[in-house]
């Protein structure tokens, strides 16, 4: 099977707390590890964590710049909802629906690493809704 994986490098302040929340909180899987940076798997999809010495800022808010995954099971969504509220995870935004009655309705929730990375988890009632449903213009929440 010739299987196209995703991959996104995102700054971290240290390991130790990278882990505690990816793979402790996650469930995420631990590849390579340096002193500055580490390998994990997220549902299959490498994600590196790379220490940085600079000031990470908080967003605002989670636009310009947060990522995740998108389940194609709802109950895939609501088990990952249910360990990130028995792990006690940082919510940024609580689970919720949007645009209710679309064919692009959804299921959403936004967590916050301990480096202020955001992080969203979708499940939409309409698989087209993916990367369809072009008529249906707006995307996210109104900033």
């Amino acid at each position: 099977m010739n299987q196209v994986l995703f991959h996104l490098a995102f700054p971290v302040g240290n390991i130790t707390q990278t882990k505690e929340f990816y793979v402790d909180g996650l469930g995420c899987e631990v590849g390579r590890e340096a002193a500055d940076s580490l390998i994990l798997n997220l549902y299959g999809h490498q994600i590196v964590a790379h220490v940085t010495k600079e000031l990470l800022a908080p967003q605002k808010g989670i636009y310009p710049r947060h990522f995740g995954l998108i389940f194609t099971q709802e109950a895939d969504w609501e088990s990952l909802l249910a360990r990130a509220q028995e792990k006690q995870l940082r919510f940024h935004q609580k689970p919720k629906r949007r645009f209710v009655g679309f064919p692009t309705e959804h299921r959403t929730f936004f967590l916050e690493d301990p480096f202020d990375n955001f992080l969203e988890f979708k499940f939409y009632c309409q698989f087209s809704a993916i990367f369809g449903e072009a008529e249906f213009a707006q995307v996210g929440d109104a900033v």
